[in-house]
Parts: C-alpha cells; sequence; structure tokens
C-alpha cells in the first residue's frame, strides 16, 4: 500500500514540477487526422503544445478558444498547438468540433495508447514540447487563471533557440 501512495505521490510531483521533465524526449507517434495523418518528429524545430481532450470534458471546451489564439498569435514564431481526441467515437469529436470551431490540428487516438504513453491523468492534458523534442512541461485542467502562466512558458520556449 505504501509503494502505490509512494508511487502515486511520485507521478503527481512530476505534473507540478516545471522541471521534472527537462531533457526527457516527447513519446513520437503517428495519428490520423482529418487530413491524413501527423508524425509528431515532424514537427521537430517547433515548440509544441500537445493536448489531449474528450468531448464530454468541460473544461476541454473552454480551452479551444484559447488554444485557437495561441495558434493565431504565435504559430508564425514556430509554435505548433496539436488537440488530441480521446473519443471512441469519431461522431462525438466531430459533434464537439461543429459547436467548438478549432483551428488547431486534431489527431485522434481513440484507443488511447499515446494518452497512455503520456501517461494522461486528466482532462485535458497537456504537454509543452520544446524545439528539440523534450518534454519541458505538463498541466492537466485548463482553468482561466492557468493561461498566463502557461502563455509564458510557452514564449520562453519560443524565444530560446
Amino acid at each position: 500500500m505504501k509503494e502505490r501512495i509512494f508511487s502515486l505521490v511520485f507521478a503527481l510531483s512530476l505534473f507540478t514540477s516545471p522541471f521534472a521533465m527537462a531533457q526527457k524526449v516527447a513519446t513520437d507517434f503517428t495519428l490520423p487526422t482529418d487530413n491524413g495523418s501527423l508524425v509528431l518528429s515532424e514537427q521537430h524545430g517547433k515548440v509544441v503544445y500537445l493536448d489531449f481532450w474528450a468531448s464530454w470534458c468541460p473544461p476541454c471546451r473552454a480551452s479551444f478558444p484559447w488554444m485557437n489564439e495561441l495558434q493565431e498569435k504565435y504559430g508564425k514564431r514556430g509554435l505548433k498547438v496539436i488537440a488530441v481526441n480521446l473519443d471512441k467515437e469519431r461522431d462525438s469529436a466531430n459533434e464537439f468540433l461543429t459547436e467548438t470551431p478549432s483551428r488547431v490540428t486534431i489527431a485522434y487516438d481513440p484507443e488511447g495508447t499515446i494518452a497512455e504513453s503520456y501517461g494522461v491523468m486528466g482532462m485535458p492534458s497537456s504537454y509543452l514540447i520544446d524545439r528539440n523534442g523534450n518534454l519541458h512541461s505538463s498541466h492537466i485542467g485548463f482553468r482561466d487563471k492557468d493561461k498566463a502562466e502557461l502563455e509564458e512558458k510557452i514564449v520562453q520556449l519560443l524565444e530560446s533557440k
């Protein structure tokens, strides 16, 4: 029992420490999109904001306008926002996207394989990946009060070469 508690506390500490993921290479993947497929390693040289979401998640719905803004504001500086949907049924994702339009890249992980490899523990979960493909930080949930801090991390990574 103590081992399980320690493991859980350790895992959660990884999500709260902004430096816990420094120099850990992001797990590469290939996922389907509406226009073919997306390969994470092909984003090398860009800062990637990788977001895992589902149609049934109210905070996910709230995050999409902000992610759209980020992509528009920082895309030319090298930011790539990728939103990975975890719904089993594509129709659920399509309905969500009709109601909440997206201008970011949408990929689909209906089996949750990639989400599992990233250790997703809640919805939405986001991962910031530097230009070299290293995990920089992660964040669970979406709250207005967190946007400034998240954007600051993105800007720092965009400014570092």
